[in-house]
């Protein structure tokens, strides 16, 4: 992902006027979103225009949108603590697997940063209270009314289903905003294909750096081998049958879906449309 300052120019070339918090939270109202709302959020800050305060005023505002009576939360991933042998955006060389399998700082909460995640959950991570929860490759942070109870259990081989805040989010009717980014950039479908629980779906070995009992250790687990590939088709379609349009968040084209109502559908399209050979493939 090219970096939001190395592209700046381009962004105030592009850009009406500057984009301000105030500006947001109304962009935020317009959208749905109400104080005491529970919303995950995954956004990409270059294609909301150049704003006044960049990251800390989007987060602001989507904090000002929420209220303290609502909870917001973003991905917090760190994929780059993770089995190397798997590795491909880059892959390394085998004679460096065990080597990074030794060496690599284990996953804590405070100090690992995101991985491809963008400026504004990187930012927010390390927010004021702001939790974030335990698991070494697909953590959540969570701020507001909530947050700890968001982000209190998540397991290492559960990472999107039901003992993970995914399965928190759907049961307190969360919503979904995507800011300027696409659909199959959606995590919470991920929750789905847990729910979904369909046959023959391939599981993978994962592994990652963790801290046990105060010491460093490579973690080893299994877990369902989850595919976006067809993210994109299931929002469209769901987007199509809802009569739902793209909302705007300053110049960026964005969705808001309701969570539940997005998960059940997304899991009644996977069990009619996704179906594993024997050997994992679809």
């Amino acid at each position: 992902m090219t970096e939001y300052w190395e592209t700046e120019g381009k962004i105030v070339d592009a850009t009406e006027e500057p984009i301000t918090k105030k500006r947001l939270v109304e962009d935020f109202r317009k959208a749905g979103i109400s104080p005491g709302d529970t919303l995950i959020v995954h956004s990409s800050m270059r294609t909301i225009g150049w704003i006044v305060g960049g990251a800390v005023t989007v987060i602001e505002a989507l904090m000002e949108a929420v209220s303290d009576q609502g909870t917001l939360v973003m991905p917090t991933q760190s994929t780059d603590n993770g089995e190397p042998s798997r590795w491909r955006a880059p892959p390394v060389p085998e004679e460096w697997w065990k080597i990074i399998r030794d060496e690599l700082p284990p996953y804590n909460p405070v100090t690992t940063p995101t991985r491809k995640m963008g400026i504004i959950a990187e930012t927010f991570r390390k927010y004021p209270n702001v939790y974030r929860s335990a698991h070494p490759q697909a953590s959540f942070g969570a701020w507001g009314k909530t947050a700890k109870y968001v982000v209190e259990t998540h397991p290492a081989d559960d990472a999107f289903g039901e003992k993970s805040p995914l399965a928190k989010l759907y049961e307190q009717d969360a919503k979904i905003l995507l800011i300027g980014i696409g659909l199959e950039a959606n995590t919470s479908l991920h929750y789905a294909e847990a729910k979904a629980n369909l046959p023959d779906m391939p599981v993978e070995s994962k592994g990652a750096a963790v801290l046990e009992d105060g010491k460093r250790a490579w973690k080893t687990w299994e877990e369902p081998e989850y595919d976006d590939d067809d993210f994109h088709k299931i929002a469209g379609d769901f987007e199509e049958q809802e009569g739902l349009s793209p909302v705007y968040i300053g110049q960026a084209e964005s969705h808001i879906f309701e969570m539940r109502e997005l998960i059940d559908y997304a899991v009644c399209w996977l069990r009619k449309n996704r179906h594993y050979e024997k050997n994992g493939n679809y």
